[in-house]
């Protein structure tokens, strides 16, 4: 299927621009939340989202991302499991503040890929899961809902992966997704886009 082309119709035209700039809005709006309210969105607009991560260019059509939706009881306990790990590398103070700072994020997700055997596959396989990840991002956003994509130690803890379930040795994280509706929506500036294009003769 060819992408639409307006080039003979003026109406078409109108169409595509539209659309572009629907599109270029959401890109450039999208900001990575930390802090939410304490609605959790509906799980059929996560579904919807997920739907349409699984859209993402991936060769061969491995279709390598694998997505766990966290209750209430699971994502506890990851927030517990994090305070601890604060606790013993910053104080109790620390793992305190944490812990109720993690409480209060409304929905979380985890998504990993599947490991291969081949070097290359799994390298392929990871940065088309990193694309899904942006689908979804992108997809929320436009319906509302904000973001943070996480790597922080707890998920690289072994008890991460007892708690949900997942065999480390089949499957790769590549984030924890928070989500909920901002309750705060920061600026951000990026580089000019002079600053990060090279041109060759």
């Amino acid at each position: 299927m060819q992408p639409p082309s307006a080039s003979a119709d003026p109406v078409l035209t109108g169409i595509v621009s539209n659309r572009a700039r629907t599109v270029a809005e959401v890109i450039r709006s999208r900001r990575t939340i930390h802090l939410f309210q304490p609605e959790i969105p509906p799980k059929a607009l996560l579904l919807r989202a997920i739907d349409l991560a699984c859209r993402a260019p991936n060769h061969k059509l491995t279709e390598p991302w694998r997505f766990t939706l966290l209750g209430r009881d699971t994502a506890e306990a990851v927030a517990h499991l994090n305070a601890r790990i604060v606790a013993e590398a910053r104080g109790e103070r620390a793992g305190q503040a944490k812990l109720e700072r993690w409480l209060a994020v409304p929905g979380w997700l985890v998504v990993t890929c599947v490991r291969s055997g081949n070097p290359i596959r799994e390298r392929e396989d990871y940065a088309a899961t990193c694309c899904a990840v942006q689908n979804l991002q992108l997809y929320l956003w436009s319906e509302g809902v904000g973001v943070k994509w996480t790597t922080g130690d707890v998920t690289r803890h072994p008890e991460f992966f007892e708690l949900l379930g997942i065999d480390p040795e089949q499957e790769q994280l590549v984030g924890m997704l928070w989500y909920g509706y901002p309750a705060e929506v920061p600026e951000t500036q990026r580089r000019p886009v002079e600053d990060v294009v090279r041109e060759l003769p």
